[in-house]
Order: C-alpha cells, then sequence, then structure tokens
C-alpha cells in the first residue's frame, strides 16, 4: 500500500511554527516565535464561557449550550458581528445570509478558496504571507500569481511597498481572486488609502473577487495609518470577502472563532465548504464571543490592549535597534520584521551565517530567544532571507527577558 502525503501538500512539508516551537522548547527560550499572547483574555470573556457551558450562581453545572452549533453560527453572535460590522463601515449586512461563523480566521480563509475557487483558477497573493494562504491555494488546485512586498525607497525603516506595475501584470483573463491582509502579518504594514484604491481599481476593472484577512484590524497604532476595510471602496461591497476573528483583538487564540462578512453570493460558496469542513465551531466560545464583539466590555479590552501593544512595540523595537538590527515600522499586528545582515548585529555573532534559518537556529540555542525565519513567509525564499520575524504580543517582563538574553550573547 501507498502511503505519502498528497502531491498537493507534499511540497510545504512540517510548518516552520512547529519546528521553532520544538526547538523552544528544547532549549527553554524566550518564544517571540509563535503569534499568541503569553497571558489571557479579559475575565468577562471566559466566565461567558463558563455560563455557556451551564454554570450557575452557586458555582455548579446545570444545562448548558453545548451541542452542535448552527452551521452557519449561533444566531447572537453572527448578529453582533452584522452590529460591529455596520457601526465601523456603514454597511448593513444580513447576519442570516451575509456572515458565517467560522473555526478560526484560517478555516474562514481555507473555506474560501475550496468554495469560492476552481482548479485553474489564479489567485493574486502578497508576499510575504501567512504561510496557510499558499497551501490552501494549493489545495484548491489553483496557481498563485506572487507580488511582492519589499523595503521601499527610503529602506527598511521607511516600510515594505508594493510596485504597482508588478500587481498590475499579475491580473490575467485567470484571476478569480487576490488576496490582501491588512494589518500585515508578517510585515507591521497598514496598506494605505492610495494603495487599496490601486487594488480596487484592478478588482473592478477585471472582475475579481477580493478575499480579506482582517484578524488584525483593531490593532493599530499610528493615527496617520488607520485600519480601511477594501470591502468600503467604490464597487467593492459586491465583490469583497472580509475575514476576521476573536483571537488576536482578545488575545484568545486558542478559541479558535473566526468569521467572514459578504454579500450572499460570496457566502454561500464559504458555506458549501465549511459545512463539510467543520460543519460547525464551538458553542459556547461562540456564546461568549457575542458577549464581546463590537460590546463596550468588548471595546474596553481591545483599548487596554492596543496600549499594551504599542507600549510593546516601542520598547522592543528600540531594543532591536540598539544590538544592530535594521527594522521596519509595524503600523499593526504584533510583529517586527528585523533585517539581521548588518555587520554589527548582536555584536557581530551573527557574521558568516547563512540564512534567516540559521540565524534563527543560533539564537534559539545559544542566545535561548526564538523568533521566526521570514523566508517561510515567501513563495520565493530568497526575497525573505535578509528578514527575520519577532512577536510582541507578550507580557514585558518576557520582552525584557529576551532582550537581556540577546543583549548577554551580544557581549
Amino acid at each position: 500500500m501507498r502511503h505519502s502525503v498528497s502531491d498537493r501538500l507534499a511540497a510545504f512539508g512540517t510548518t516552520v511554527f512547529t519546528q521553532v516551537s520544538a526547538l523552544t522548547i528544547k532549549h527553554n527560550a524566550v518564544n517571540l516565535g509563535q503569534g499568541f499572547p503569553d497571558f489571557d483574555g479579559p475575565a468577562f470573556m471566559k466566565l461567558a464561557v463558563a455560563r455557556a457551558m451551564g454554570l450557575n450562581e452557586a458555582g455548579r453545572f446545570d444545562h448548558g449550550t453545548n451541542q452542535y452549533a448552527r452551521m452557519a453560527g449561533v444566531p447572537a453572535l453572527a448578529q453582533a458581528v452584522a452590529r460591529d460590522w455596520h457601526a465601523r463601515t456603514g454597511q448593513a449586512v444580513d447576519a442570516d445570509s451575509c456572515v458565517t461563523v467560522t473555526s478560526g480566521c484560517t478555516e474562514a480563509f481555507a473555506a474560501a478558496m475550496l468554495g469560492l475557487v476552481n482548479p485553474g483558477d489564479e489567485v493574486v497573493l502578497f508576499e510575504p504571507f501567512y504561510d496557510s494562504y499558499r497551501a490552501c491555494v494549493s489545495m484548491a488546485g489553483a496557481t498563485p500569481r506572487v507580488v511582492a512586498l519589499r523595503p521601499g525607497i527610503g529602506g527598511l525603516s521607511a516600510g515594505f511597498d508594493f510596485d504597482p506595475d508588478e500587481l498590475a501584470a499579475a491580473f490575467t483573463k485567470r484571476t478569480r481572486a487576490v488576496v490582501l491582509n491588512t494589518p500585515h502579518n508578517p510585515t507591521g504594514k497598514v496598506f494605505t488609502r492610495d494603495e487599496l484604491a490601486r487594488i480596487a481599481d484592478l478588482c473592478v476593472r477585471n472582475n475579481v473577487v477580493a478575499i480579506t484577512d482582517e484578524v488584525y484590524e483593531h490593532l493599530v497604532y499610528d493615527a496617520d495609518r488607520p485600519h480601511l476595510h477594501l470591502a468600503n471602496f467604490d464597487g467593492m461591497a459586491e465583490r469583497t470577502l472580509t475575514l476576521s476573528s476573536l483571537g488576536k483583538s482578545f488575545s484568545c487564540t486558542g478559541w479558535k472563532v473566526g468569521w467572514a462578512i459578504g454579500p450572499e453570493r460570496l457566502s454561500a460558496g464559504v458555506r458549501a465548504a465549511h459545512q463539510f469542513l467543520t460543519f460547525a465551531t464551538c458553542t459556547p466560545m461562540q456564546v461568549a464571543a457575542s458577549a464581546a464583539v463590537g460590546t463596550p466590555d468588548g471595546l474596553s479590552a481591545i483599548s487596554e490592549l492596543k496600549a499594551l501593544l504599542r507600549s510593546n512595540r516601542d520598547m522592543l523595537e528600540q531594543s532591536l535597534r540598539d544590538l544592530g538590527f535594521a527594522t521596519a515600522p509595524a503600523s499593526g499586528a504584533y510583529f517586527l520584521m528585523a533585517d539581521w545582515t548588518g555587520s554589527e548585529c548582536l555584536g557581530g555573532r551573527l557574521h558568516g551565517v547563512g540564512s534567516d534559518i540559521d540565524v534563527c537556529r543560533s539564537m534559539i540555542e545559544h542566545a535561548g530567544v526564538a523568533a521566526i525565519p521570514s523566508s517561510a513567509f515567501y513563495q520565493r525564499p530568497e526575497e525573505g532571507r535578509r528578514f527575520v520575524r519577532f512577536a510582541f504580543c507578550k507580557k514585558p517582563g518576557t520582552l525584557d527577558e529576551a532582550v537581556s538574553r540577546l543583549r548577554a550573547w551580544a557581549r
């Protein structure tokens, strides 16, 4: 009997996150690699889960909401998502037909690819990209057309930009969809109004669907780079599927509650796949999520998280620069892209190191600090070998310890 991974997935191997996590545990390293907080989300949400499971005022469990949810999502959560979307965009959407709750945004993206894209179609991706994108495009039997985000004219300190001509050339008669992630993982880029208008124009002119991953939509830090929804641009409401989730905004990545918002014809495609992928998302987690999305308690929690992350960003960015890294500005999300190739980086400890993968291995083994090699986020790995990605969604003490270890190694 033949036992092997399918041809569509064999090329992707084991994710870099699994590999880095194993090394991190082995060497007891501070984990600034994986993008999850080392602290819990708001207490009111955890209490809401317990109550959804049946916890009563006497501290005992009665009958709760512990069975399968409706395929498209618990009505209370779908309605909360629809209300919040209306409040932030001015667009009214029908919660029953235009909001689909999924098991995290990763499942939402997989369902969008499988439900809306046909074998032989082309999908435009900006690289670097969250590693799931490329794999899901492959599972759908589609072909990726990759457009690079590169340091602009001002160098890495000016952030990452794309070449408008390269983007326009990526659209062909076979293009079915363009994937946009803003705020962006891993670069921290928040796409500007002009950039989004250019993308919208190409979508309209080429009759292309936009699939936007906006899981970091609330985590923006600079007044001159607000998060803007592509669905709000001319001609885009009817052709945009907006994906988001609970995990990033409320520091509960393990809950795996996400959603897709879009017109009924696009939502139908998501649901056609979602019903056969997971069918339904964890019911008590959905009930608790409805107490957070768009509510006063939820908005307060997001505000507190943003203040922490902004402070963390500023501290880690300055510390990395002091250690000889060049860094890109992180206007959103919670990652810093750092260039390790400077001759004085980490006191010259990285001189002669061959690649970002070797750099990350050395930092884990010798400094006790984990980061992610950025080439893992590229279809063309050579584009990313200059960079490593640090996560700053950690307790301040965790960041302090990581910086202390890096300084000690540099000395």
